[in-house]
């Protein structure tokens, strides 16, 4: 059994260039796969391996500057859900494109997941989902906002517009593992909002901690690895992926007759060129020859 573990840490890095490569060479070392990204805003990503090599690069990690207090959801996986390991610079590790917009000064109340049922069932409480459309369109707490959005770049201009409509409401926003928050409630601090919460630890600690019967999350959670989606204890959901446009799909949709594997799903079937399809049915044909040879 392989661990996988998800994190994510705000800190500042004068040079980030000069953490990747001791970082990549850690990782390397020890069998861990998965990707990584820095920036002078810190460090993100997921890696998963054997726990001693996970427990080698959170070790190393941990060393770096800021990030003594770094922490990180873990679960685990049958097979290894990377095929190689990522090191890689970014202006941003969560690209939200707000300059101003730090975590580091201040971000929203915190709520465990033991006490996110009692926050988001009070009538004064406006529930705020900030994950991309297909991740909502899998699962969210009942009674969550769906802003919508394609990508979480479009969340400031999603509020513009609709901020009025949360006049007087208390904000409750969460994500997948807690990154998206701390830039959404440091940017709604930033726009006056007095009142903002978010789940700590994101949409998989809760599927951790609180059991099934007790749970306002409906569907499954979608992650940004081969498992494509978790449910509750973090075991393993029911969704594949799109290979042509990476978004996730369910068995049903795979009987869709819209569904081709690798080369498109009922959401991107207008989305590409025919000779995007050409390349795709290609790199299915090779993948799918690989496949066979390494089963002989």
């Amino acid at each position: 059994m392989l661990t996988v573990a998800a994190l994510y840490h705000f800190t500042r890095f004068p040079d980030p260039a000069a953490i990747q490569g001791p970082l990549a060479k850690v990782a390397c070392s020890n069998g861990v796969k998965g990707t990584l990204l820095l920036a002078p805003e810190g460090i993100n990503g997921t890696i998963a391996g054997s726990r001693q090599g996970i427990d080698a690069v959170l070790a190393h990690i941990r060393a770096l500057p800021g990030c003594a207090d770094l922490e990180w959801k873990e679960s685990p996986a049958e097979t290894m859900p990377f095929s190689r390991m990522k090191v890689r610079l970014k202006r941003e590790i969560v690209t939200m494109g707000q300059p101003d917009v730090d975590p580091t000064a201040s971000v929203g109340h915190y709520v465990e997941a033991r006490d996110w049922n009692a926050l988001i069932s009070a009538p004064d409480v406006a529930v705020i989902d900030t994950r991309n459309d297909y991740e909502v369109g899998i699962g969210s707490f009942e009674g969550a906002v769906d802003p919508g959005t394609r990508s979480f770049r479009d969340f400031p201009e999603w509020w513009q517009a609709n901020a009025h409509r949360f006049e007087g409401k208390r904000i409750a926003m969460f994500c997948t593992g807690g990154i998206r928050c701390e830039k959404s409630t440091n940017y709604l601090l930033s726009q006056g909002v007095e009142d903002v919460f978010h789940l700590k630890g994101g949409i998989l600690k809760y599927l951790e901690d609180v059991p099934a019967e007790d749970s306002k999350w409906q569907g499954e959670c979608f992650v940004f690895d081969q498992r494509v989606s978790l449910t509750h204890g973090l075991q393993q959901g029911r969704h594949g992926l799109c290979h042509a446009c990476r978004r996730p799909i369910s068995p049903e949709d795979r009987l869709r007759p819209e569904f081709e594997d690798g080369v498109r799903c009922h959401r991107c079937v207008d989305e590409y060129s025919d000779a995007d399809r050409q390349r795709f049915r290609e790199r299915h044909r090779q993948i799918t020859l690989a496949e066979r040879r390494g089963q002989d």
